[in-house]
């Protein structure tokens, strides 16, 4: 995409048409030069056509192959040198953190582009906003939440208070500054609330809760609500560091949920998880593959987000989430990739004696929890709760960001589930073991 084009996707005097998706032209540049430039699309676009310019012509990005080819000492999904820009990381659990990298034209037009959502999400003119997303350690929220804030149309006032403050500490910025609008995750949220009624009583203050990076769950809000009475939770938008901003709220629309892509820049497709067909039909659930026009650095083409979703009205490219796919586990806000559960299991099952594994997520007493269901290919259950103790054990070691948010209460320590060679759960039409279940949202 050429620097007009950035510019118009980040003008708010340019709107996008949602009917209206991405320009055929655009796409068709954006493949040539991610095959001219990038190594790795090189190399995986090698058997079609030089003049291919429509997604569904092309191969979903595999996850493991591209975060392989995309280390921080030699990458060959790079187009091009880094020199000027930002750089973010999302852990993974071997300690092989996967990095983002941004031009400052990039980082720029997504923050504002973004930012067109914040009148749908609630946000209003002189709002002062309390930002407690963690920052440090190449996270994104905090300074992301900043930028976006910054390029918004709508003029307020940032209290950059970050995660790692107190909860005493925040409680009292809010009251100094006379803060109205709260930027946090959900467990963020959640922990701030019962400092607020165990201290203070109330907040009337806050009218409106912006969070991501985690699903807010309904067991959160009656907590919310004794803490800040006024308050109204809303979504700040979708996204994830790898890859970028996808979509914004939806004006009217309290199911936080329900997302609009952020056309024409942005591509959402929903795909059936057995078939690969791509699905326009409201109401059937389909796995979310994201494409980025704007980003050339690190392109992103049809990259699979890890979410499950609904189409609630194609035309106006406007869906509903249902939870995690198959490619990663978010507990919180913490995010567990499968393969390296896998590869967590494979190497403390000395004996063999695991057959399968499945990952459920579960939300209960106002905090999700992780579980790893193991099948047993062994009848004796001598040595499952020693497997159980050094799994929990080695996921600390490998992934302390999930043993840092048990430590806080903010989601469940892990559990292990035991059943039999066939007790995995198994997609009715294939057969197959499913990976991942996610039983916290319909």
């Amino acid at each position: 995409m050429t620097d007009a084009h950035l510019a118009n996707a980040a003008d708010p005097a340019n709107p996008a048409d949602p009917a209206n998706p991405a320009d055929p032209a655009d796409l068709a540049d954006l493949i040539s030069f991610a095959r001219a430039h990038s190594p790795f699309y090189r190399d995986l676009y090698a058997h079609l056509p030089a003049a291919v310019a429509d997604l569904p012509s092309l191969p979903l990005i595999d996850h493991t192959a591209f975060w392989d080819a995309h280390t921080v000492a030699d990458s060959r999904l790079l187009t091009g040198p880094h020199g000027d820009g930002i750089v973010f990381k999302t852990g993974g659990t071997t300690g092989m953190p996967r990095i983002s990298f941004y031009t400052r034209a990039e980082w720029r037009a997504m923050a504002r582009r973004f930012s067109d959502g914040m009148p749908a999400a609630g946000v209003r003119p002189g709002d002062r906003v309390a930002n407690l997303f963690y920052a440090g350690e190449l996270y994104s929220s905090f300074i992301f939440t900043l930028n976006l804030f910054q390029e918004a149309s709508v003029p307020t006032v940032q209290l950059p208070i970050g995660g790692a403050a107190t909860p005493e500490q925040v409680v009292g910025t809010l009251r100094d500054f006379s803060a109205t609008v709260i930027a946090a995750l959900p467990t963020s949220l959640s922990r701030l609330a019962r400092e607020v009624v165990d201290t203070v009583g109330t907040l009337p203050l806050i009218r409106l809760a912006l969070f991501s990076g985690e699903a807010f769950h309904d067991d959160q809000l009656p907590l919310i609500k004794q803490a800040f009475p006024n308050i109204t939770v809303r979504s700040i938008g979708y996204a994830s560091v790898d890859a970028g901003v996808l979509a914004s709220p939806v004006a009217g629309e309290f199911d936080n949920r329900v997302h609009q892509v952020l056309t024409p820049e942005k591509v959402v497709e929903l795909l059936d998880p057995e078939t690969g067909e791509p699905i326009e039909e409201p109401g059937r659930a389909g796995r979310v593959v994201a494409t980025d026009l704007v980003r050339r650095l690190t392109p992103v083409i049809r990259y699979p987000v890890g979410d499950m979703a609904e189409w609630v009205d194609f035309p106006s490219r406007t869906f509903r989430l249902l939870g995690r796919a198959e490619e990663g586990a978010r507990v919180g806000p913490v995010t567990v990739y499968l393969e390296d559960v896998r590869a967590l299991v494979a190497g403390a099952d000395t004996q063999g004696r695991v057959g399968g594994v499945q990952v459920v997520l579960r939300h209960h007493d106002g905090r999700d929890q992780m579980v790893l269901r193991l099948a047993d290919s062994t009848p004796q259950a001598a040595g499952r709760e020693a497997l159980a103790v050094a799994l929990a054990e080695q996921l600390d070691v490998l992934r302390p960001f999930f043993a840092d948010h048990v430590a806080r209460g903010a989601v469940h320590p892990l559990a292990v589930e035991w059943v039999g060679p066939t007790g995995l759960t198994v997609n009715p039409r294939s057969g197959k073991a499913i990976r991942l279940l996610d039983e916290r949202l319909g």
